[in-house]
């Protein structure tokens, strides 16, 4: 929790020796409470939490002052879901550009996945990425080690004090790496000690509605085929499985992307540190439902695909009931030219991670969620989840990752302001309630007031507690 700051005897003068920022009178959202208070930053860290006045001394002394009135304080969204596209796919995005597009959003740390090319499947692989995104990326980071049907030897010798978790596509999605033999997935749930994250679509399910759908269209099946194929039934038989075997052998699962109704019976409320399984939502399976695919095409096209407007209500109500741990974006850039045709050919995914926390402060703004229930799951949560070491909180001595919003300012969606390499995103046109004013990490202004910092760049490797 929030130290008082009369409770820290540290002099004044100690912090003259370092560069500082003042975060003054904010409305500061954290750990399930909301105050008026103001930040001092020291460094990368956080030096001090002031519930009460800031002395006039150090007000004089800071190299800048934010005037935070009327604005929201919360620690930088945590995305544990993303893809980067590097190595391999940069025609779509890199750590680069999306990076950018992250703070623009308020995130500050991003988990990036395995299937690019060549895929992140050896520990040399990971070696070899971390030294491309050094020194390039805005945002702190850490990636996944992906799963084969042959490379159990690298899951079990990976360091997962560096690595944030081994990657399984149950269902095959995009990148090649489906692994739905029952034998090696007991091998890997039974041996590998990691946190294990996995993707659940039944592929069997999946094949017979695609010849359903072939059969009645041909080649050319409608984008909103796309729920019916990849369906309700292909997600819970899937997850079911996968809950089924970390029970069996003890394992440390994550669902990720969860987007049925009857997937939340797999599931139990409860903090996510306390859990040996945890689940995660996407913001296109909360915010868009089967009807928008008439409006938007295949740019609401994902997998697993965004269903019903019941199951996306079901989403929303087991966030708020503790059985859903955390929201993360699937950030998942395409050029638009590879987004084209419909449920069989055009490319799943599309870019999300500058729009995340607008969407979800919005969605609080209707109603559906409090503004401090949004903090716990896109800030609060993976920090838990993952047990990353010193973020996620706004807590004294941890990193300064922070993000501040204003709730009033009008922010339409164009192609204008947009960051991606891609181009363009499901949310063009769309006007929120709520901007982001500005994005800190490590302690440095990386976004401000509608503007990335050109040389920004103090993104740091993740750590984790394991």
């Amino acid at each position: 929790m929030a130290q008082d700051c009369r409770k820290n005897k540290t002099p004044f003068l100690i912090y003259q020796l370092y560069i500082m920022i003042l975060i003054h009178n904010a409305t500061i959202i954290n750990e399930g409470n909301s105050f008026t208070g103001s930040l001092l930053l020291v460094r990368e860290k956080i030096g001090r939490i002031f519930r009460d006045s800031v002395p006039e001394a150090l007000l004089r002394i800071c190299r800048r002052v934010i005037d935070a009135r009327n604005l929201w304080l919360m620690p930088g969204v945590i995305d544990d879901h993303v893809h980067f596209r590097e190595p391999g796919l940069t025609h779509k995005g890199d750590f680069f550009t999306e990076s950018r597009a992250a703070v623009a959003g308020g995130v500050t740390s991003c988990m990036d996945m395995p299937n690019t090319r060549p895929q992140t499947v050896t520990r040399d692989a990971l070696r070899r990425k971390a030294e491309m995104v050094a020194g390039r990326s805005a945002v702190n980071y850490a990636f996944y080690l992906g799963a084969t049907a042959d490379n159990r030897k690298e899951l079990e010798r990976a360091d997962y004090s560096q690595v944030c978790g081994v990657k399984v596509f149950i269902g095959s999605s995009t990148g090649g790496m489906l692994v739905d033999s029952e034998k090696i997935l007991q091998r890997i749930f039974r041996q590998v000690d990691a946190l294990i994250a996995v993707h659940c679509e039944n592929e069997e399910v999946i094949r017979v509605n695609t010849d359903i759908y072939g059969r009645r269209y041909g080649v050319d099946i409608p984008v909103q085929c796309h729920p019916l194929i990849r369906s309700a039934e292909a997600c819970y038989r899937s997850s079911a499985q996968a809950v089924e075997m970390a029970d069996r052998y003890g394992t440390r699962l994550h669902v990720l992307h969860l987007s049925t109704a009857r997937e939340m019976t797999l599931f139990d409320a409860g903090k996510p540190d306390r859990k040996r399984i945890t689940a995660e939502v996407c913001i296109p399976h909360l915010w868009f439902f089967d009807l928008d695919y008439g409006r938007l095409g295949t740019r609401i096209k994902w997998n697993p695909s965004v269903k019903t407007a019941g199951d996306r209500h079901a989403l929303q109500e087991a966030l708020k009931s503790g059985k859903l741990d955390l929201i993360a974006s699937d950030h998942a850039p395409h050029l638009p030219g590879e987004k084209s045709g419909g449920a069989l050919q055009a490319a799943s995914g599309g870019p999300l991670v500058q729009h995340s926390l607008q969407v979800m402060l919005e969605l609080a703004r209707k109603g559906l969620f409090t503004r401090e229930l949004v903090a716990e799951k896109m800030c609060h949560a993976p920090a838990r989840l993952f047990r990353i070491r010193h973020r996620g909180f706004i807590r004294e001595g941890y990193y300064a990752d922070l993000v501040l919003t204003d709730p009033h300012k009008l922010h339409t969606v164009c192609r204008d302001n947009l960051q991606y390499r891609c181009g363009w995103s499901p949310f063009e046109g769309e006007t929120f309630s709520n901007s982001v004013h500005t994005t800190i990490v490590n302690g440095n202004i990386v976004y401000e007031k509608g503007r990335v910092i050109e040389g920004a760049i103090h993104g740091q490797a993740l750590e984790f507690d394991r």
